[in-house]
């Protein structure tokens, strides 16, 4: 800011001057020229502030200038007294001027305490500071000079009115600083400023009562008052609006229970001076400023009390409610549900889980994934019973407790909210489609952790199974439990080298040449024996070990047909294709694990494709970055299973694809007429129209094989040309194909 420094020299300057006129001839021309000079250069620097800062409310800052203005008008009055007309009148026409400016400098201190949004408790704060000082003040102050006999009531009258003026504007300031809300550099120079005043004006009333000095004393004192209002309109902080935004609670910290312990004792320990002790009047003052500051105490810690008791209320409303959908929270529906258990009714429970949610956060924003929740939350709360607790117990998981239904009825509930849920949800433009899966439990004798957690079972096994709704059994808790079971032995069988690759070839037709050959993991387990990939497979999806196993599958393919092609040479096959999962896609740096696989074996990239389901790839997202990341290394894609997915003609519009990888389900019968020939007719020819490998998965027979090839497929992979094995004969493999003559396709 270009002034921003400018009230630091002003201050230097303010006080320079200050310390120049204490040390002048008191009475003389000079200090009196330089005490006024003094005194209109604040007038001066307030309205210059005003030029310079321009704040948002200029008017508390005119009362100011004008309050000081006033002053300064009384300075000159007082300085005509003295120096035109050599008396000194107390008081005098002066007077008015100084009294007349405090009126406009509480009506700057209203508009800046105006700016805060008064409680009762702030109020209250400002009260007993402002008791405790008038107390001391009446004692000291304004009770001696009142009770001076050897002064006239115009005298005494004048002179109490100064101080009890300031004690008023330290009253006001008091409501700025015990309320909350911000304190600015400005508002604590006005503070300071006013102190100063006060200061002043009581040496003025004090030191005639109890000494023989001058007043000029008080001269130095007033003038740093003055100084301090003007560095306070040229600070930069006075154009903040202090605490004009917003309130903030004022905290109840050590120094504000130390403020009302103080001021509490102050009223009794007056009792200690000898001259208030013994005055009677004195007595009754002490009497009741500290009957006024107890009940003032008193009503301050009864309002904490209020306070504490209102935060406590609304913490457990809010532990209640879940924040972002306004329904039920866990810890409402788990208190629900024990109380329904321990009144003896058998309560059921709907699980929901949501399908496919983390995509459309990862994908589209939390904000918006926000909104998705808050719109399915509210068609789970029409859907529901009247009776139902609908409620949010985690990210994306919701639960419905139906206190008093039976299983069928539990069950007519969870198909209902499944209904609700089945229309996309358009949120920005967008059509969200988020399935649901509903688990169910219920019953008497069991504790709520032990429902929840058999409905979060039944709730996983629906995902899993792709059920919309499943109800809890025993049976699966055992298959759980073998879940868990086998996931362990996996990692077991990691470490110990139980998984083996095993090798299927693909032929080409006509020669039967062994094209290339896909690899496939066999778990050959010590006690079990030969464990499906049906079995193991989707465990290790579920717990994420299969990122580690394919991860050792592609490399040990990787290395293999790098040996093969070395010591078989032309004979080798030409690529081998290595499945992929959704997880392992998943991972940001997958390319970069392929690609290490690559260079530590020395395969060209040309030479390995990855094979990935249609469902692996549906949901977009950082699957299809990762195989655009593939097809940059040059590894080929095959999108294996094709035609069973959810729409496997718009994948080939945003997925690399090099080669197609038609079904089993659609080989099985192509040598008989009818529609499985022509739609395997139609793979085919989508595959050639756009340039791709279309490879026939499934051949188990001779027929099966030459009904293909007449279709115009040339690359064949079955149980016709070999099974899997760890190490394939490929010239076996060339040998049955060549015992058949295939048609050369018109």
């Amino acid at each position: 800011m270009r002034y921003g420094r400018l009230w630091i020299w002003w201050l230097v300057a303010g006080m320079a001057a200050t310390a120049g006129h204490y040390v002048l001839p008191e009475g003389s021309v000079v200090a009196s020229i330089v005490y006024d000079v003094v005194g209109v250069a604040t007038a001066v620097g307030i309205l210059l502030a005003l030029r310079l800062h321009r704040p948002q409310r200029p008017a508390m800052w005119r009362w100011f200038a004008a309050g000081q203005i006033t002053f300064v008008l009384g300075d000159l009055t007082y300085e005509f007294y003295e120096n035109v007309l050599h008396r000194s009148p107390y008081p005098s026409f002066a007077d008015v001027f100084y009294l007349g400016s405090y009126p406009m400098l509480f009506a700057g201190l209203v508009l800046l305490v105006r700016r805060h949004r008064s409680e009762a408790g702030d109020l209250i704060d400002a009260a007993i500071v402002a008791t405790g000082i008038g107390l001391v003040f009446w004692l000291f102050v304004l009770y001696p000079v009142a009770a001076d006999s050897g002064t006239s009531t115009l005298e005494r009258v004048t002179t109490v009115a100064y101080p009890a003026a300031d004690a008023m504007v330290l009253a006001l300031l008091a409501r700025l600083f015990t309320g909350g809300g911000a304190r600015t550099a400005s508002a604590r120079l006005l503070v300071a400023g006013a102190v100063l005043m006060l200061a002043a004006d009581t040496l003025f009333a004090v030191i005639p009562l109890y000494t023989s000095a001058s007043t000029h004393l008080a001269d130095p004192v007033f003038l740093l008052a003055y100084v301090l209002w003007s560095v306070a309109a040229l600070h930069p902080s006075m154009a903040v609006e202090h605490g004009g935004g917003g309130r903030t609670a004022a905290r109840v910290g050590p120094s504000r229970l130390l403020l009302f312990g103080a001021c509490a004792l102050l009223a009794p320990s007056l009792l200690l001076v000898p001259q208030i002790g013994a005055d009677p009047v004195g007595r009754l003052s002490v009497a009741i400023g500290a009957g006024a500051l107890i009940l003032l105490v008193l009503a301050r810690m009864s309002g904490f009390v209020f306070e504490v008791r209102r935060q406590s209320a609304e913490l457990t409303r809010a532990a209640m409610q879940d924040t972002l959908t306004g329904v039920a929270s866990r810890r409402c529906f788990e208190d629900a549900l024990r109380q329904s258990l321990t009144a003896g009714s058998r309560p059921q429970i709907a699980l929901l889980g949501l399908n496919g949610f983390k995509n459309v956060n990862d994908e589209l924003g939390r904000p918006l994934g926000d909104r998705v929740l808050n719109s399915l939350a509210a068609r789970l709360a029409a859907a529901a019973p009247g009776d139902a607790l609908v409620a949010r117990i985690g990210g994306d998981e919701f639960a419905v407790l139906l206190r008093s239904a039976g299983a069928d009825q539990a069950r007519t509930v969870a198909a209902s909210l499944t209904h609700a849920l089945s229309a996309p949800v358009a949120v920005d433009g967008h059509e969200l489609y988020v399935g649901v899966a509903i688990g169910l439990a219920g019953g008497a004798g069991v504790t709520p952790v032990e429902l929840l957690r058999q409905a979060e079972t039944a709730m996983y096994t629906a995902k899993q199974t792709g059920e919309p709704v499943r109800r809890w059994t025993p049976a699966l808790d055992e298959r759980a439990g073998e879940f868990v079971r086998l996931g362990a032995e996996i990692r077991t069988a990691l470490d110990s080298g139980q998984f083996r690759v095993v090798y299927q070839p693909i032929v080409e037709l006509p020669t039967g040449r062994v094209a290339a050959v896909e690899a496939l993991v066999r778990w050959e387990h010590p006690t079990r024996g030969l464990v499906s990939p049906a079995a193991f497979i989707p465990v290790a999806e579920r717990n994420g070990l299969i990122v580690e196993l394919g991860e050792w599958i592609l490399r040990t393919a990787c290395a293999r047909l790098a040996s093969w092609r070395t010591t078989l040479g032309p004979a080798a096959p030409d690529r081998v294709s290595v499945n992929v999962s959704a997880r392992q896609l998943a991972r940001p740096h997958f390319a970069a694990t392929v690609a290490a696989a690559l260079a530590d074996s020395g395969l060209p990239a040309s030479c390995l494709a990855v094979e990935v389901t249609e469902t692996a790839v549906f949901e977009g997202g950082q699957a299809v970055v990762a195989l655009h990341e593939l097809r940059a290394l040059g590894v080929r894609i095959a999108l294996d299973d094709f035609g069973t997915g959810h729409s496997s003609l718009g994948l080939l519009q945003t997925v690399p694809v090099d080669i197609l990888k038609v079904d089993k389900s659609f080989v099985d019968n192509v040598t008989e007429a009818g529609r499985h020939t022509v739609i395997a007719d139609a793979l085919h020819q989508v595959s050639a129209g756009l340039g791709l490998v279309a490879v026939a998965e499934g051949v188990e027979t001779a027929a099966q094989a030459e009904a293909l090839h007449r279709l115009g497929y040339c690359y064949l992979q079955g149980y016709h040309f070999g099974r899997p094995v760890a190490d394939p004969d490929f010239a076996l493999s060339e040998a049955i194909a060549g015992e058949q003559s295939y048609e050369v396709p018109a």
